[in-house]
């Protein structure tokens, strides 16, 4: 029962997605097992730190990678602060843990050439097809919105007359993102194809099946992945890769931290930093290039 209320409350208050709830339930059953097949326990609720911890060792121990653990960490320490506050238990045995060392994430985006090649020397179809999934790139790109935010994009979130769309991001947080002339159009002109599909489906929804109904997110991986094997030998080409690289892009050409983050939907600078260190090494470049004592 304290489970179906926590996910309750993460759902109904804290506003996360089906899966961020899913992800949380998963992590925390998989905790329980743990405690009923190695201490015959039916309850998790009055553990102890000392169990958590081996539970912690046999993460680790069945290579599981220390970024993982931590998310599982995460999600038991929110459920015990759950607990603490509705006076299910008085101590939170995570209060004190720290998390475990991980390696920093390092994600290359796709170079302003690589860019210029998928969208100007890739010959798409002239089918409805091919002009969707050219948009699926220019607006990944121009936008840097996330590929769940592009799957759920609404008609009626589109504003072609003043060059923005609406997007509803995490936490059903919303924010405006401008258009640029050329993404206008290349929705202009997808909006005619589609216009021709016959079948009912998801019509509510922008980005559609050839069936009239919604894409989907594997689809829209493997549409970027097979588009830029292309022109990048690099060996990360996801949709995400597209958003670090609108967000280093534009970061390289001098746009502020601030501006980068709304832009992203972030709620807090830390988020938009992990992006910056292109830009740092870009700011090397130049100084290291342009600086009179960097001759000698």
């Amino acid at each position: 029962m304290s489970l179906q209320s926590f996910t309750s409350y993460l759902a109904l208050e804290k506003n996360y997605s089906v899966h961020t709830v899913t992800a949380y339930q998963n992590d925390i059953e998989s905790f329980k097992s743990f405690c009923r097949e190695e201490f015959d326990l039916n309850s998790i609720d009055g553990v102890e730190y000392s169990l958590i911890r081996n539970w912690i060792v046999f993460l680790v121990e069945s290579k599981i990678s220390n970024r993982s653990v931590n998310r599982k960490i995460a999600s038991l320490k929110a459920y015990y602060k759950f607990l603490q506050g509705i006076g299910q238990v008085e101590v939170n045995p995570l209060a004190r843990h720290k998390a475990l060392k991980t390696s920093k994430k390092i994600e290359i985006p796709f170079s302003e050439e690589e860019m210029r090649k998928v969208l100007s020397q890739i010959e798409y179809t002239d089918d409805f097809e091919g002009v969707r999934d050219k948009l699926m790139i220019e607006l990944l790109y121009t936008t840097g919105i996330r590929r769940a935010e592009l799957i759920h994009l609404k008609m009626s979130d589109v504003d072609l007359v003043g060059r923005l769309i609406k997007v509803l991001g995490k936490r059903n947080k919303e924010r405006v993102v401008p258009l640029l002339p050329t993404t206008a159009r290349a929705f202009e002109v997808y909006f005619e194809q589609r216009g021709l599909l016959e079948t009912g489906g998801d019509k509510a929804y922008v980005f559609l099946l050839k069936s009239g109904y919604k894409t989907y997110e594997t689809l829209v991986y493997r549409l970027i992945n097979s588009y830029f094997s292309k022109v990048s030998s690099k060996v990360k080409r996801s949709p995400h890769i597209l958003r670090h690289t609108f967000a280093t892009h534009l970061l390289n050409k001098g746009a502020d931290l601030n501006s980068v983050r709304e832009l992203l939907g972030h709620s807090s600078l830390a988020s938009t930093q992990v992006y910056t260190h292109n830009s740092i090494a870009k700011l090397k470049e130049v100084h290291a290039s342009s600086h009179p004592r960097s001759k000698k």
